[in-house]
C-alpha cells in the first residue's frame, strides 16, 4: 500500500487556519474533541451545541454495544441527532464487534469521522473502504493494552489515529502516560513515510497532562470530564487548545 499525501482538516475553518498558523511558526495547535459519554443525558441537545459555543472542534461520540466493551451508550438515532444540533464534525467512535456491519449506517447518519478497533473487526479493510466510499474520514484505534502493529498495516490510508490512554468502555478513568509511546511511534511512521492521518489521544486527557501529550506530537485530544465538568468550559478548551 502506497502512502497519499494531502491535506488532512479535521475540525471548523476557524481552527484549521489557526493549526496552519502554528505549523508556519513551528508550532503545534491542539484540536478538542469534547466526549458527550460525560454530558448530561436528559440535555443532550442543550450540550451538543455548547460544545461548539465553548470553542471546540469536533464532537466526539463514544458507541459501545455492551459486547466489546462492557457498557452500552447509543447507536445511529443519536449521532443523526448530534448532526441535526452542530455545525461541528462529528467522530463516531465504534467500540462495537463486528463494524464493518454498521460503519456505512453511521456515515449515513452523519458521522463525519468513524472510528473503530481492528481487533473487533473480521473485516478490517473492508470496513475503511465502506468508510471511504461514503466520503468520509476514517479512524483506527490502539487500545491501551496492544501494540503498534494491531494498526501499522492501515496506516496509509486512515485520516485519524486514536491512542487509548484508558481501558475503552467508560468515562472518567486516569490518563496513562506509559501510552504516549505509541503517540510517538505513529508520529515517527507518518514523518518517516509521509503519511497524512492526524493523531488523537482518548483517556484522561485534562489541563495538567496536556502539555505532555502535545510534546508527543499529537494533533487532538478527547477530553469529556474535563470538559463538561468545568466551571467555565470555555476557559477549559482555550488552555487544552493552548
Amino acid at each position: 500500500m502506497r502512502a497519499v499525501k494531502k491535506p488532512n482538516n479535521f475540525g471548523t475553518n476557524k481552527t484549521n487556519c489557526y493549526r496552519v498558523r502554528a505549523r508556519a511558526k513551528g508550532e503545534r495547535f491542539m484540536l478538542v474533541a469534547p466526549s458527550v459519554l460525560s454530558a448530561d443525558f436528559g440535555n443532550m441537545a442543550r450540550d451538543v451545541k455548547a460544545i461548539e459555543q465553548w470553542g471546540a472542534d469536533v464532537v466526539h461520540c463514544d458507541v459501545m454495544d455492551g459486547v466489546y466493551v462492557p457498557n452500552i451508550t447509543f447507536g445511529m438515532p443519536m449521532v443523526k441527532a448530534f448532526k441535526q444540533n452542530s455545525n461541528l464534525p462529528i467522530d463516531a467512535h465504534l467500540m462495537i464487534t463486528l463494524p464493518e456491519k454498521y460503519v456505512g449506517a453511521f456515515c449515513d447518519a452523519g458521522a463525519d469521522i468513524v472510528t473503530f478497533h481492528p481487533d473487533a473487526s473480521g473485516d478490517v479493510q473492508g470496513a475503511i473502504d465502506t468508510i471511504k466510499s461514503k466520503g468520509k474520514k476514517c479512524g483506527l484505534v490502539v487500545n491501551a493494552d496492544q501494540p503498534f502493529d494491531i494498526v501499522e498495516p492501515y496506516l496509509p490510508e486512515i485520516d485519524l489515529l486514536v491512542v487509548m490512554t484508558v481501558q475503552a468502555g467508560f468515562g472518567g478513568q486516569k490518563f496513562m502516560p506509559n501510552r504516549l509511546q505509541m503517540v510517538q511511534k505513529g508520529d515517527e511512521m507518518r514523518k518517516q513515510f509521509g503519511y497524512s492521518y492526524l493523531i488523537e489521544v482518548d483517556g484522561g486527557v485534562c489541563e495538567d497532562n496536556v502539555a505532555t501529550i502535545k510534546d508527543a506530537c499529537a494533533d487532538i485530544v478527547v477530553a469529556g470530564s474535563a470538559v463538561f465538568k468545568s466551571e467555565n468550559p470555555t476557559l477549559t478548551i482555550e488552555r487544552l487548545h493552548a
